[in-house]
């Protein structure tokens, strides 16, 4: 009963932030799934990638209802991002959880970094 009630608040939060920030799915799941409910690291990650497609339809229909969505802009990043997506899962496996964490870490930093102290 615990860990449900830990899913449905990890569910909630992280949908509140995808939906405000336009991120959530990755960078507060993995963490959270990895450290409140001890799943592992590889299959944290591909479990946020599971959880993210439903959750950025609902907002995506929601942004696009609004017309705040730059089509030309979102057209081009797509193409780009299904192959780096395709090849992300495709090398998931060959990195240790050890390594997977500080890969993701470093990334975390360093997108928190550009945000506070860059515009």
């Amino acid at each position: 009963m615990r860990d449900k009630i830990k899913i449905y608040i990890i569910g909630l939060l992280t949908g509140i932030c995808n939906g405000l920030f336009g991120a959530g799915g990755g960078t507060l799941l993995v963490p959270a799934m990895n450290h409140v409910l001890k799943i592992e690291q590889h299959k944290a990650h591909a479990t946020a990638i599971a959880i993210i497609l439903p959750l950025s339809i609902i907002s995506s229909i929601f942004y696009i209802s609004k017309s705040l969505v730059d089509w030309n802009l979102t057209l081009k990043v797509v193409i780009a991002n299904i192959i780096g997506g395709y090849i992300g899962a495709k090398i998931l496996n060959k990195f240790t959880d050890g390594t997977l964490k500080l890969i993701f870490g470093i990334f975390m930093i360093i997108a928190g970094i550009r945000m506070v102290f860059f515009k």
